[in-house]
């Protein structure tokens, strides 16, 4: 009835067989056969992305290699299958934001410390800040510097 032409589009003839009309050409696009595919074993997966000590990645390696397992994505979602969530306690210090105005000397100390040490800078200046010491009740301040 239709006959393909390039591009995958086909031309209908309407109008019969009279001759005093002129036949009207209709053309449409053939629609896609759908193809059924395998379905997965699996639920579907989206990726999950978060920082872990060098430590814990050559674990995770290591485990990968002794179970057989494919991937270190496999490693993790064994992990989170076998572990007991309801058992343990995240002790963690909630952080707050704050602002403070350092010097261009010391704001390029703490830049240039944090690129040496792999680290963030706010790291590097929480660091800092838990070395100094606590005076006792009734000490004498020290003057700002």
């Amino acid at each position: 009835m239709g006959a393909p032409l390039h591009g995958g589009v086909s031309f209908l003839l309407l109008g019969g067989a009279r001759r005093c009309h002129r036949p009207k050409l209709l053309s449409f696009q053939p629609r896609p056969v759908p193809i059924a595919m395998a379905k997965s074993s699996r639920a579907p997966s989206a990726p999950l992305t978060f920082d872990l000590p060098e430590s814990l990645v050559e674990k995770i390696e290591v485990l990968r290699r002794e179970r057989g397992l494919k991937s270190v994505s496999e490693v993790v979602r064994l992990a989170v299958d076998e572990f007991d969530f309801t058992r343990c306690e995240f002790a963690t210090d909630p952080f707050r934001q704050i602002s403070v105005r350092i010097g261009t000397a010391q704001r390029g100390l703490l830049k240039r410390v944090a690129r040496q040490k792999h680290a963030s800078v706010g790291e590097v200046l929480r660091r800092a800040v838990e070395a100094l010491p606590v005076k006792a009740a009734g000490a004498k301040k020290s003057s700002a510097r």
